[in-house]
C-alpha cells in the first residue's frame, strides 16, 4: 500500500504548509485599503482609484499590461504614500501579518531606503521605522496564532549612485534586523559592475548580498553578478535557462555558466507569476522552474510583488501544484532550499529546517492516515 504523500495538496494544505520567502518587495505588497487610507492622510491625490477593490484591480491590470511604463507607474503610487515613519511602520507590520497568515515562517523583505526620503526622513530613520514595523507585525502574528521571522534586505537602485552608501547602511544595521543587501531596477544599460565598490565593501565586511539578475537581460547579467560582483544569490535568475539546451530526443546539456550555478548551489529567487508579467516566461507550463526543479538547481519560489501580481506564496504554489503536479514533498524541497539560502546564521537556518519546516510538512503528510477516523 502506498501512502498518500504523493498526492497533490489542496489549497488549504498549501496555505498551512510552512513556507520561506526570499524575494518580496515591501513597496510591492501593500494592502489596497492601506494605500487609500495613507493617500488620504498624506494628501496624495494621484491614485487612479480610491475604492480599495478597484485600486487592487488597477494595480494588477497595470502590471499585466505588458507596458513597462504602466508597471513602473504602480510603484510611483506606493512609494508616494510611504514617506513618513508612521506609514513605513504600518506597512511593514501589515506585511509581516499578511505573510504569517499565509503560512510563511521566514521572510526576507527588501526595500530601497533612498526612495522614502521625500518628506525629510533620513536613511537611518527609514530603516528603523521599517524594522519597528516588522517587529510589531511579528508580535501581532504571534497573538493571532502564527509564527514568522522577518529580516530586511536594503536595496540600492542600479540607475542611481548611492549603492555604497546603502551597503554601508546595511552593514551598520546587520545585527538590528537587516540581513543583507540587494540592487534592483532596470538591468539593460545598468550592469551590476557599476556598483563594484559596494560589493567589494560588503565582501570585506563578510556581509551577504543578492543581485537582481537574469530577469530580463539574460546570461551576461547573471555572469557579471556572479563572477564580477560575487553575489550570494540571484534575484530571479530565470534566464539561466538560456544556457540549458534540450535536444529533440529529450537530452539535456548544461552550458558552462548553468553548470557553475548548479554545481555551486547558487540560489535562484524565482518568481513565477511576476516572470509571466515581465515576459520572462509565456505561461506557467513554459516557466523554467519545472526544468530547474528536475535538474536539481537550488530553485526557490517567491512572490516578488504581491500587490502587482495579485499573489501570495500559497497562490504561487497552487499554480505550480496544478501545472506540474507537485506534491507536499516538492513543496518541502523548495522550502528547504529557500531556508538553506537565507541570510541568517547557519545554526538558525538548521533549526528552522529541523524544528519548524520538516515537522510542519510531516504533520500535513500524515493527515491522510486519519481521514477515516470517526468524529464525536
Amino acid at each position: 500500500m502506498t501512502s498518500e504523500n504523493t498526492q497533490q495538496p489542496n489549497p488549504e494544505q498549501i496555505r498551512r504548509a510552512p513556507k520561506v520567502l526570499l524575494h518580496d518587495h515591501l513597496d510591492g505588497g501593500l494592502r489596497p485599503a492601506t494605500i487609500v487610507e495613507l493617500a488620504r492622510e498624506s494628501g496624495y491625490e494621484g491614485l487612479p482609484e480610491t475604492d480599495p477593490t478597484a485600486l487592487g484591480t488597477w494595480f494588477r491590470a497595470a502590471a499585466d499590461s505588458g507596458s513597462l511604463e504602466r508597471y513602473l507607474e504602480t510603484f510611483a503610487h506606493t512609494c508616494a504614500v510611504l514617506q513618513t515613519a508612521q506609514a513605513l511602520r504600518r506597512v511593514a507590520a501589515e506585511c509581516a501579518e499578511d505573510l504569517a497568515a499565509d503560512g510563511v515562517v521566514y521572510a526576507e523583505v527588501r526595500y530601497a531606503p533612498e526612495q522614502h526620503l521625500e518628506q525629510g526622513l533620513t536613511l537611518e530613520q527609514v530603516v528603523e521605522a521599517v524594522n519597528e514595523g516588522f517587529r510589531e507585525g511579528e508580535r501581532r502574528a504571534r497573538a493571532a496564532g502564527h509564527r514568522i521571522r522577518v529580516g530586511a534586505l536594503l536595496t540600492a537602485m542600479r540607475h542611481a549612485a548611492r549603492s555604497l552608501e546603502i551597503a554601508e547602511l546595511a552593514n551598520r544595521y546587520r545585527d538590528l534586523g537587516v540581513v543583507g543587501f540587494d540592487i534592483a531596477g532596470a538591468e539593460a544599460g545598468f550592469p551590476p559592475t557599476r556598483h563594484l565598490d559596494a560589493f567589494e565593501y560588503l565582501k570585506r565586511e563578510n556581509n551577504h548580498f543578492t543581485i537582481h539578475a537574469g530577469e530580463a537581460f539574460g546570461l551576461p547579467s547573471i555572469w557579471q553578478a556572479l563572477q564580477w560582483c560575487g553575489a550570494d544569490r540571484l534575484g530571479h535568475g530565470v534566464r539561466i535557462i538560456d544556457d540549458i539546451h534540450v535536444s529533440e530526443d529529450g537530452g539535456i546539456k548544461l552550458g558552462r555558466l548553468a553548470s557553475y550555478v548548479r554545481d555551486k548551489r547558487i540560489p535562484l529567487e524565482l518568481c513565477p507569476t511576476s516572470n509571466l508579467q515581465t515576459g520572462a516566461a509565456s505561461s506557467y507550463v513554459e516557466h523554467p522552474i519545472g526544468l530547474l526543479r528536475k535538474l536539481h538547481f537550488r530553485a526557490t519560489v517567491n512572490t516578488d510583488n504581491r500587490l502587482m501580481s495579485g499573489t501570495s506564496m500559497s497562490r504561487e504554489f497552487e499554480h505550480l501544484v496544478s501545472t506540474f503536479g507537485y506534491t507536499l514533498d516538492d513543496m518541502q524541497w523548495f522550502t528547504v532550499n529557500a531556508m538553506k539560502s537565507a541570510f541568517i546564521p547557519f545554526d538558525e537556518r538548521l533549526a528552522m529546517i529541523s524544528d519548524v519546516i520538516k515537522p510542519g510538512y510531516a504533520e500535513l503528510k500524515a493527515e491522510w492516515l486519519f481521514r477515516q477516523t470517526a468524529v464525536g
